[in-house]
């Protein structure tokens, strides 16, 4: 058995998504305030809701509306005297729920026997909704009405009051701005939700399960005569574990006695979790075994002891009481006695030291120094205090040493789902791909586990960490995407990406894709937009350009990534797929004709390009002369139903200019980023001092002979010159700032910023929001 997907809809910018799972390790990513962090906090308040209770803000803002009109109707009704007609009909449009799918064989029915939707089901797909609703509408109408009485006789009373200051006005005027609680039913809510509102499990249809449209989930429409399941259905069935972003390190942390938090939840220092896995697993005071007697009997012994030294030191205080008259020949007389607990020495901040190697001046013995844990590095503390609470998770699943004598220990839940969110936080980066790593590894360290099938143990990972999205294959990425109002509701919203499906059965190419991007450390999943890049030269400089040039453009979340022109396009599966924003800067890359050798571009020769990027993407050709007079929007590929994504090439462009010996414009072709740099910035190069490259540039430009001889010598250099080192040198040059970019370059960069202003807003007015599905709840936003 285990959970296969699910769906979260209504639940802040989760509108309607579905997340699959792997059946070990699955990770969230995405760029800041893409709903990754939304998806797990939606699963503690659904599977945990008694540790993590809902909020108002939890209800997507678009159904706000809807809500405090069911107030305002409930109003009307009141003033006109009309009977109300309390249904939860009006509600189930706007209630956040969670659609669970468990995939269960044939022999596990007995764990879900729950949750069965019909006599004849054998086994395969089975889902259970949680939604959050009102417990007793009746209550909450009847409650909220007399909340909004009390605040309309304050209204008029303020009212009163400033009429009878002022007898002699008439009409009297307004009273002072007062806002009087509640304002709506959403203001009534918010401070009382948990009073009128509860998690109800609803058994779903597998027959009905619909496939999700363009990232949008479309959850099944419960009959009208759905009833709730009643008890908590999840219980005895999954385990849930998990480890928040804010793990507070360096505060004191006060201890948690409830039964239901797993051990290292009290607090984030290794001694608070010792504390409370000794407490739960170890302590010889609960169910003692013959391998506690030992501890037993010692501290009894200490405690008598203690008893005996304490009686002799209040001696003298109890005589000095008695010589009032108390107490007397029938009065109960004062004894102190003690009560030592094992755990009271795990109870103080220095429970965990750290002992420091110190090698002594004269080689001898020297005594162990300590460090308190406090001293420790904050990365050390994180990946300890992690690590540990994997194991304290995974042990009390398991019902370790004194868990197994509980009441719960009877039986074992058969899925254990843990959530653990940023687990970067601090940790460079080998640690943080040694935690992805091993995580798993350490909930499955068991004699019990291993490869059990019977109970599995499924990893839930959000991060912001390239680092650790490079260790984790991409079937088991879960990319989060934001969408902006607009586009697909009237707030903005998340979408959820299943990385699985990028390169189908293509595995050479996922192979790469991952190689390369685990190599150049790319932070594709993070970025609001990429740049893809040529060679060494336009590595080092093009960011460089965007310092000096464009300061909007510095500022955005980009990531820049080297990659040939031969290899550009096998990132195209995995760019389409994330809806990511994309320049590409490449090179024509021309040769005589087709299947024929490089040469230095020229139109109306019939030249074909070699690019592979070119020719199979964009625009699609190969013809170089189709190629330089291609406009703009040749250059462009949108997406139908995306107005947000779009990627668009950048490639050499002929440049008008004026060189030494040739009178008039002189129009050159370039053919790589290199020369068109020269080209477009000719007196500097023609200036300039240096080795290499450039002053093989140099000469080509002093020797003259217009445009055309100028580029043949500069291709001919280009053949074996050193780009790398002539990016270096040329920004070590003192007008480097003063530099012009090479026009097909700035007119990408140009493209990409305004593209990307279009993205940053919050309101897309011009897009159309799709129409509802059929299928999908009422209202769809």
């Amino acid at each position: 058995m285990h959970i296969k997907f699910f769906e979260i809809s209504n639940f802040r910018k989760l509108l309607s998504i579905r997340v699959d799972l792997a059946a070990a390790t699955t990770l969230f990513v995405g760029a800041n305030n893409s709903g990754k962090t939304s998806a797990m906090l939606a699963l503690r308040r659904f599977l945990s809701p008694r540790r993590c209770p809902f909020e108002m803000h939890d209800f997507t803002l678009c159904h706000w509306p809807t809500i405090i009109d069911i107030g305002k109707s409930w109003i009307e009704a009141r003033d006109k005297k009309e009977v109300i007609d309390l249904v939860i009909d009006q509600w189930v449009s706007v209630l956040p729920t969670l659609d669970l799918w468990l995939h269960v064989e044939s022999g596990e029915m007995h764990h879900v026997r729950d949750l069965i939707p019909t006599l004849d089901w054998e086994g395969g797909s089975l889902g259970v909704r949680l939604r959050y609703e009102p417990k007793d509408l009746n209550l909450l109408y009847k409650d909220f009405m007399g909340a909004l009485g009390d605040a309309e006789s304050m209204r008029a009373a303020a009212i009163a009051a400033v009429a009878a200051e002022h007898p002699d006005v008439d009409p009297p005027p307004a009273p002072p701005k007062l806002t009087i609680w509640p304002e709506s039913l959403v203001d009534f809510l918010g401070k009382r939700l948990s009073t009128y509102f509860t998690v109800q499990a609803y058994s779903l249809d597998p027959t009905k399960l619909l496939e999700p449209s363009r990232s949008q989930a479309r959850p099944q429409t419960l009959p009208p005569t759905s009833l709730p399941i009643g008890g908590d259905v999840l219980a005895g069935l999954i385990r849930v574990h998990d480890i928040p972003a804010q793990r507070g390190f360096g505060e004191e942390q006060p201890s948690q006695e409830d039964e239901d938090t797993p051990a290292a939840m009290a607090g984030s220092r290794l001694s608070d979790q010792l504390k409370s896995y000794y407490a739960k697993h170890l302590d010889p005071t609960k169910g003692p075994d013959p391998k506690d007697l030992g501890a037993l009997q010692a501290i009894e012994a200490a405690q008598d002891a203690f008893d005996k030294r304490l009686t002799e030191s209040f001696k003298a205080a109890f005589t000095e009481v008695e010589g009032m008259g108390y107490p007397g020949v029938t009065d109960p007389r004062p004894r102190v006695s003690t009560r030592l607990k094992a755990i009271d020495g795990l109870n103080h901040s220095a429970a965990i030291t750290f002992e420091v190697d110190v090698i002594a001046d004269d080689g001898g013995m020297t005594p162990i120094l300590r460090l308190p844990e406090a001293n420790n590095g904050l990365g050390y503390q994180n990946l300890i205090s992690m690590i540990f609470r994997l194991m304290s998770f995974r042990d009390a699943w398991m019902r370790v040493g004194k868990a197994s004598k509980a009441t719960s220990a009877v039986h074992i839940e058969p899925l254990h789902l843990v959530l653990v969110e940023e687990p970067e936080a601090h940790l460079h980066a080998q640690v943080q791909q040694v935690f992805i790593k091993k995580a798993y590894a350490v909930l499955r360290t068991h004699e019990d586990l291993g490869s059990n099938a019977k109970l599995r143990t499924q990893l839930v990972v959000s991060t912001h960490s390239s680092h650790v999205a490079h260790e984790t294959s991409f079937s088991c990425l879960r990319y989060f995407r934001r969408l902006p109002a607009g586009m697909a509701a009237k707030v903005p919203v998340s979408t959820v990406i299943n990385m699985s499906e990028v390169f189908g059965a293509n595995g050479e190419t996922e192979r790469f894709v991952t190689r390369y991007l685990r190599a150049q450390h790319a932070d594709l999943f993070f970025a609001d937009a990429a740049i893809l890049v040529e060679g060494p030269a336009e590595r080092m400089l093009v960011p460089n350009f965007i310092r000096a040039h464009y300061d909007e453009l510095n500022q955005c979340y980009i990531t820049l990534l080297e990659i040939g022109g031969s290899h550009a396009h096998k990132l195209r599966p995995l760019i389409e797929h994330l809806g990511l924003l994309t320049l590409v800067i490449t090179d024509l890359d021309t040769l005589t004709g087709t299947g024929g050798t490089s040469a230095q571009p020229a139109r109306g020769t019939g030249q074909k390009t070699n690019n592979a990027t070119l020719k199979s993407w964009i625009p699609a050709t190969d013809d170089v002369d189709a190629l330089i007079d291609a406009d703009d929007k040749a250059k462009i590929q949108f997406s139908d139903g995306d107005p947000l994504f779009a990627v668009r090439v950048a490639y050499q462009v002929p440049v008008e200019l004026t060189t030494p010996g040739v009178a008039g414009p002189d129009i050159a072709f370039p053919y790589t980023f290199e020369d068109a740099l020269a080209f477009e910035n000719i007196e500097f190069f023609s200036a300039f001092e240096g080795t290499g490259l450039v002053r093989k540039f140099k000469e080509a430009i002093e020797s003259g002979g217009g445009a055309a001889e100028i580029g043949n010598r500069m291709y001919q250099a280009l053949k074996n010159g050193k780009k790398a080192e002539f990016a270096l040198d040329v920004l070590e040059a003192d007008g480097f700032d003063g530099l012009g970019v090479p026009r097909y370059i700035a007119e990408g960069l140009e493209w990409l910023l305004a593209q990307l202003k279009k993205k940053q807003v919050e309101i897309l007015p011009e897009v159309k929001l799709a129409e509802p599905n059929a299928s999908q709840p009422e209202p769809a936003t």
